[in-house]
């Protein structure tokens, strides 16, 4: 198996929108965004499937030195190895990648925020920062592309903490601001037990209409230039968009069950977007 075919099948098994997203792309780009999101997988593997922290720790600073050798030697894996002729041929930062690794890791110090402002550092490194790689191999012509790739990756990961409360309960993760919580009189004990209380509801409600902003912000940003080489981010948001519109009205039961989208439904929506831009 070469490195690029390790990188399809490891996108491909995850059976994410983003994946289904990358069909529309010319083969080069389709290539590297594959080889990205196969980095992303990789990395939050490790936090997600490691029961040991001091285990998880070691195997992401493993994966810092396999993101050096990328740029300065030859890496191990086959996902480093494949990235290895796409970060200079899109011009892709070092740094970039070092910061996801970091993003990953705040799951293993941090299971709570206490506020918006510390949540906002980590969607920032988990997803902002994804997508100012990603614009930069779909392409650009106007900087302003940066701040549209900054706020979607908010809006995106503020959607999956939305829509996988419980799910990430079960893990004793609660991504909800805890001042927010206090405001609207929801406790962690509410949250780990599935209370879903009037509170809850009002709590749900608050943190739908930021995300919402957030896609608001992004796309005001886009110039009108960029929006045909912009479009899988566009199909992103536009799957996105439509789960937190689910999670709404569905009555926000996400405590104890998962909103998705059928995959007939996101391919039509995919292809709306494609033909529309």
């Amino acid at each position: 198996m070469t490195p690029d075919e390790y990188c399809q099948d490891k996108a491909a098994s995850s059976g994410s929108s983003f994946y289904n997203s990358f069909r529309f792309l010319p083969r080069d780009k389709r290539r590297a965004i594959t080889a990205l999101y196969a980095f992303c997988r990789e990395v939050d593997d490790v936090v997600d499937e490691c029961s040991d922290a001091s285990v998880a720790r070691t195997t992401l600073n493993w994966w810092r030195n396999e993101v050096v050798a990328v740029y300065s030697g030859k890496p191990q894996h086959p996902v480093t190895q494949a990235l290895s002729p796409i970060v200079r041929q899109f011009n892709l930062a070092q740094e970039h990648f070092l910061e996801i690794i970091d993003g990953m890791e705040m799951d293993l110090d941090q299971p709570r925020y206490p506020d918006f402002k510390s949540l906002q550092l980590y969607c920032y490194r988990v997803a902002s920062v994804v997508g100012l790689l990603s614009v930069e191999i779909f392409g650009y012509t106007d900087r302003q592309t940066l701040k549209y790739a900054h706020d979607l990756g908010i809006a995106l990961q503020l959607t999956n903490i939305i829509r996988d409360v419980g799910e990430d309960a079960r893990r004793n993760r609660i991504y909800l601001p805890m001042d927010e919580m206090q405001q609207f009189g929801v406790s962690a004990a509410d949250i780990l037990n599935a209370r879903e209380t009037e509170g809850f509801q009002k709590l749900m409600a608050f943190q739908i209409e930021r995300a919402q902003r957030y896609y608001q912000q992004a796309l005001g940003h886009l110039p009108k230039a960029d929006r045909k080489a912009q479009c899988t981010g566009l199909i992103m948001a536009a799957v996105y968009q439509a789960t937190l519109n689910e999670v709404a009205a569905s009555g926000c039961h996400v405590l104890k069950e998962r909103v998705s989208l059928t995959p007939t439904y996101k391919f039509w929506l995919a292809l709306k977007t494609w033909l529309r831009n």
